[in-house]
């Protein structure tokens, strides 16, 4: 009787803990400049690893870890991950910055610290109620995905010289791309040097 009474009055507590959490949040708002709080930020952490099935967890890579497939997971990052993450992994970007929660510093424990299996159910099913977007198909084994996996463990020893070269390598606007070509045709002498001039008004 004893025991379920305290049972009882620690599930009270509980519930009324969730209650003046709820009250403070609303009445803060839902900014998504904030940083999660530590209790959502735990919350989250144990459900995203309650989530993994127990087979994910276990994968192993069917590719070798080459230099082949490393500069392969390194241009695909720079392509299609840098956007959000940065090429260095450490979430920096305008992008990343503003989620909620904010990208995560991919060099850190948090990630490396991820199994092999779970990096690679992230990137192909992505999370929940964050920014992240699943980029798998269903039941498709991606070597591509392997690849990004085997950049992911690479980016804590990511050099100055890789990440240059990575630059190159990032999605370009379309600005961009005829800034670049006007600038190649006039080092060939193709054409005359930009300037910036105003456009005349009538």
């Amino acid at each position: 009787m004893r025991k379920g009474k305290i049972i009882g009055i620690l599930i009270v507590v509980v519930v009324i803990a969730v209650a003046v959490y709820s009250i403070v949040v609303v009445r803060r708002g839902f900014s998504a400049r904030d940083n999660p709080s530590w209790l959502e930020s735990t919350m989250a952490g144990a459900a995203r690893s309650m989530a993994y099935p127990s087979s994910a967890k276990q994968m192993q890579s069917p590719l070798p870890a080459t230099n082949e497939n490393l500069m392969a997971g390194e241009a695909h990052w720079a392509d299609h991950c840098a956007l959000c993450h940065a090429n260095n992994g450490s979430g920096d970007t305008v992008i990343g910055k503003n989620l909620y929660p904010k990208a995560p510093d991919m060099r850190k424990s948090g990630t490396q610290n991820m199994t092999d299996g779970e990096l690679y159910y992230t990137i192909q099913n992505g999370v929940r109620l964050t920014g992240m977007p699943a980029w798998g198909s269903a039941g498709d084994d991606d070597e591509d995905t392997w690849k990004l996996v085997q950049f992911i463990r690479h980016l804590p020893e990511l050099t100055a010289e890789e990440e240059k070269h990575m630059e190159s390598l990032n999605p370009k606007t379309p600005e961009e791309i005829q800034e670049e070509r006007q600038e190649q045709e006039f080092l060939n002498g193709q054409s005359e040097p930009l300037k910036n001039s105003q456009p005349m008004k009538h």
